[in-house]
């Protein structure tokens, strides 16, 4: 079970957006990367395909970054948080580490 899912709320703990917060857009299992929402934005240069009626220029996109650097952020603790994961019932369900509160709840 993966702790950071696409859709949850993280905040970004190392690198030159410390301290940001953003969702999950998409998650890339096999590199341990995310994709988190105006969080690492790169300037990609794009050439112009006549062809297929692009036009060139400089876009702004996310980067994937890496998981080991977002950690979930609690709403109630306004902090980021570790999470764990637990069985209850029949099911493996995911909550914060500091509050044993259900994320998925």
């Amino acid at each position: 079970m993966r702790k950071i899912r696409t859709g949850d709320e993280v905040i970004v703990i190392a690198g030159k957006d410390k301290g940001r917060r953003g969702r999950v857009s998409r998650v890339i299992p096999e590199k341990d990367r995310v994709i988190v929402d105006n969080v690492n934005m790169v300037k990609r240069h794009t050439r112009g395909n006549p062809m297929q009626g692009t036009t060139g220029g400089i876009i702004e996109k996310e980067a994937p970054i890496h998981i080991s650097n977002v950690a979930i952020y609690n709403p109630e603790t306004e902090k980021a948080d570790r999470v764990g994961v637990r069985q209850e019932g029949d099911r493996k369900v995911r909550y914060f580490k500091s509050n044993q509160q259900l994320i998925d709840a």
